[in-house]
């Protein structure tokens, strides 16, 4: 690096010269010859120090909302791609599940970034939890009841009336159709809630009208098997009726976003660009190998079919960027929440929007 101390070897001489704009001038004087030493190791510290901070910060984990499946083909994607390491990060994505929480592994620093559920996130906020959102994945909630085409169409909220509507206790399904009902000024005798579970069997015998799924998951399986049945079926949209409750987002930590802004940009544009890209129809080939890798139980043409219509829930207008925060929605669920004192006080979940990062 330098002859002797204080003098720096003369490529060393020149680069800064260049860099600083000084003359090729082989009669520096020593003064001169010292200063550009003393610059050359300040500088060549700096590097190596940011190198090797960059190094230590850029290994971090990415915590999923839920399985391996299609509802999360554009995490996997960008995953499998490289979409993470061509923007120079070492990034594990780790399945989710029932006994997972993303938020809380954000507060215990055991991920830097994690997918959670609107209601997740507004809970987390009423106990004070510093989570921040910084893109939303899902744009219409695949959460959406399913029925037979056989019965009277749902044409408007009042239709609810008379139907036996399952919904999951304590879930979001129940908030969500508690939420439609009232909007339509029915009350509990006007309808019979049925508490379901994994089990569909209430639904093919008639016992109930119209069964909660996920449209890209359950609701595809079901639909199956009705059409097989000769009962094709229908689909209640909760957002065509005015209530949008928002689905998976991506989140972090308001320290991460305070101390490394630049690694959560990176992050999330190579996420979305992942996500961008598996919903891309040319790419679909591709974005169902990968399925089939971490997905292996589901034959690949229903993973097909799955792919099709996360496609419609994620990125439901081409002009519309994944990612895209609908603050207006995010309110509307917060609102919903507190109607229903699932959080004791406004959290004015607004303020800890940062699409910013994203775009």
């Amino acid at each position: 690096m330098t002859g002797r101390a204080g003098a720096a070897n003369p490529e060393a001489l020149r680069l800064l010269k260049s860099l600083f704009g000084a003359r090729a001038d082989e009669e520096e004087d020593e003064m001169t010859r010292h200063r550009y030493a003393a610059a050359w190791l300040a500088l060549l510290g700096t590097l190596l120090f940011a190198a090797e901070g960059t190094l230590a910060a850029e290994k971090l984990n990415y915590r999923l909302k839920w399985l391996l499946n299609t509802s999360v083909v554009g995490d996997v994607y960008a995953d499998v791609q490289g979409h993470f390491e061509n923007a120079g990060l070492d990034v594990t994505v780790k399945a989710g599940g029932p006994e997972r929480d993303a938020i809380k592994e954000l507060e215990l620093g055991q991920a830097a970034f994690g997918v959670a559920s609107a209601d997740q996130v507004i809970r987390a906020l009423d106990k004070g939890a510093p989570v921040v959102v910084i893109a939303q994945l899902f744009q219409v909630n695949p959460l959406q009841w399913i029925y037979r085409q056989s019965d009277a169409p749902i044409a408007q909220l009042a239709d609810l009336k008379g139907r036996i509507i399952g919904v999951t206790f304590g879930g979001n399904d129940e908030t969500i159709m508690r939420t439609l009902l009232a909007k339509a000024g029915l009350a509990e005798p006007d309808v019979k809630l049925f508490n379901v579970r994994y089990d569909y069997t209430p639904f093919y015998r008639r016992q109930v009208d119209i069964w909660p799924v996920y449209r890209n998951t359950q609701g595809i399986i079901i639909g199956r098997k009705m059409q097989a049945d000769n009962e094709p079926v229908r689909f209640f949209i909760p957002g065509e009726f005015g209530v949008q409750f928002v689905a998976n987002s991506v989140v972090t930590s308001r320290k991460m976003i305070q101390r490394n802004p630049e690694m959560v940009r990176r992050f999330i544009r190579a996420l979305l660009d992942g996500w961008e890209a598996a919903l891309e129809p040319a790419n679909a080939t591709r974005a169902l190998d990968i399925l089939q890798q971490v997905d292996r139980d589901t034959p690949r043409e229903l993973l097909e079919e799955q792919l099709t219509i996360t496609r419609t829930l994620v990125k439901p207008a081409s002009t519309l960027a994944i990612g895209t925060i609908d603050t207006a929605a995010w309110k509307q669920t917060e609102a919903i929440m507190l109607t229903q004192k699932q959080i004791a006080r406004p959290v004015n979940v607004e303020t800890v929007m940062h699409p910013e990062f994203a775009f």
